[in-house]
């Protein structure tokens, strides 16, 4: 038995990335996976058929995030995926959907601005906010921000400036929500091989750059966040409340001193 047999949990952003690692884990531990996805339907219909495939339950549900009524489409697709399974409530929550920004402060438009905070932070917020009536007590949200807001990038400062509001949500949820049994936190992964990081990490300049600052000398993969993840989705994470756990494998710690 797994250690979220008769569970339900909510991926955005799940259908490609850290998000389908997210879901695959959710789902082999027993949760039936509700997989949001912005765009593909065939990315998301390939997610289902990897959990299928393995005896997994999980269903698609297609919202594009910063789009008005994004969000009540979301959740009109998620009770009705629900119901089909016989379920009504949800005990998972993971807020994975973003979007990534490349631009200094001189190159940074107000529009892409927007978008990223629209994305990034007001989606989430409201994601949260619907998902309270449906989330049962003991249940778990997870706020997957990035380890930017750590490291100085100075091409990266909207995308930073949206990743540290989103991180500034979880202690004052987990303290409202405390009481109920249900812990809020963030993860923070570093850099990860997904096709958003492609424009980099295929070159091998880059990612041996990349290596030369993290502590334990690799990139990141998608099932090294999904663990931790799946660690705080459990039951084995019902003490950690309010944090903001970095899983970038030790990246930009300080000067490497040696092999």
């Amino acid at each position: 038995m797994g250690e979220l047999d008769g569970r339900t949990a909510l991926v955005t952003g799940g259908s490609r990335g850290i998000g389908r690692a997210v879901a695959l884990r959710l789902a082999a531990e027993g949760a039936l996976v509700a997989i949001h996805y912005g765009a593909s339907d065939e990315a998301a219909a390939e997610t289902v058929a990897q959990i299928e495939k393995v005896g997994g339950r999980a269903f698609a549900v297609q919202a594009t995030f910063g789009e008005s009524g994004a969000v009540d489409r979301l959740f009109e697709g998620l009770a009705a995926g629900l119901a089909d399974h016989g379920e009504d409530g949800l005990d998972v929550l993971v807020n994975n959907a973003g979007i990534h920004s490349v631009s200094s402060i001189g190159q940074l438009t107000e529009k892409e601005l927007e978008r990223l905070l629209a994305v990034n932070v007001s989606t989430p917020i409201f994601v949260v906010q619907r998902a309270l009536p449906l989330l049962r007590d003991g249940g778990r949200i997870v706020n997957m921000g990035s380890a930017a807001t750590r490291i100085a990038n100075p091409l990266q400062i909207g995308y930073t400036v949206s990743k540290a509001a989103l991180a500034a949500l979880s202690p004052s949820l987990a303290n409202e929500l405390g009481r109920r049994g249900i812990t809020v936190n963030t993860v923070e992964p570093g850099v990860v091989l997904t096709d958003m990081t492609a424009g980099w990490t295929g070159v091998p300049e880059a990612m041996a750059g990349l290596e030369s600052i993290t502590a334990l000398g690799r990139i990141g993969e998608p099932g090294d966040v999904a663990d931790v993840v799946g660690f705080l989705a459990g039951p084995q994470g019902r003490w950690v409340t309010g944090q903001t756990i970095d899983v970038s494998g030790g990246t930009y710690l300080g000067p490497i001193t040696g092999s």
